[in-house]
């Protein structure tokens, strides 16, 4: 993935940085006490199962395009809380990312991270934004919450499992902690040869190393305050394992919308 994101800087540089929005000014605007996630919670709760999205389903639920619309209608920094910004943008990161696989685009190839991450835009608050800066310039250097890589999902295999429930902003930090239990204590994310002290990772924790050694001072202390399994995690904070980064699955993770079937 560091080659991809490399590459897509340079053609960004190439054809002009991108300008992400600092503030928000729809048109007519939505109150922000009458703006609600339970479209998009419906949609969830009906169309995935552990994980696994039925994009055809969701492409004709009215629900979903009524939750896109609204996100059209939101200024989020007039949200009143920085809870109610953080599940906003989650939310509206995970609604989008169902929204590129409906249109037709895929992570799946090497060109296709660069479409579907960057050269697609989403209208939130007024504005047009992308998958790219909005986890790059809007989540991670305004939340500073590592716990995000485990909550926002890029539509493939490897990535964390789209939960079947929206993050809300009275719950959002027990919901953050379970998404990060559960990614981390997933074996076919990551796992641990205590044997031989080799970590095998995700590769979130790689592409991603400076936000969680910022939180934690190391990638292992970070990883062993959320593994379920006592003995290991206090092997991970006392004892140099070797960390191995697993290979990213880029498949689709779920049943693809007509088009792509």
């Amino acid at each position: 993935m560091k080659r991809w994101i490399v590459l897509s800087l340079t053609l960004l540089n190439i054809i002009g940085c991108s300008s992400v929005p600092k503030t928000f000014s729809p048109e007519q605007p939505l109150s922000p006490t009458n703006f609600t996630h339970q479209e998009l919670h419906d949609v969830l709760s009906t169309h995935v199962t552990d994980g696994e999205v039925n994009y055809q389903s969701v492409a004709t639920d009215q629900s979903f395009n009524n939750y896109l619309n609204n996100l059209q209608h939101v200024a989020p920094q007039q949200l009143p809380t920085p809870n109610h910004r953080l599940a906003f943008w989650i939310n509206a990161y995970n609604a989008f990312a169902i929204q590129g696989i409906i249109n037709g685009f895929s992570p799946s190839t090497f060109s296709g991270r660069y479409t579907y991450f960057i050269d697609q835009d989403y209208l939130v608050g007024g504005e047009y934004i992308n998958l790219y800066d909005l986890e790059r310039e809007i989540l991670i250097p305004n939340f500073q919450e590592p716990r995000i890589h485990f909550a926002i999902v890029c539509a493939s295999q490897s990535c964390p499992k789209l939960q079947s429930w929206v993050y809300r902003p009275e719950s959002i930090d027990q919901q953050l902690t379970l998404s990060a239990r559960q990614f981390i204590n997933d074996p076919s994310r990551n796992h641990f040869d205590q044997t031989r002290k080799i970590a095998y990772l995700s590769q979130i924790f790689d592409w991603f190393q400076e936000d969680f050694m910022n939180h934690s001072g190391s990638l292992l202390h970070y990883v062993a305050q959320f593994v379920t399994d006592a003995n290991l995690a206090q092997d991970l904070r006392t004892t140099p394992y070797t960390i191995e980064f697993l290979e990213y699955d880029w498949k689709l993770n779920g049943l693809p919308p007509t088009s792509q079937s």
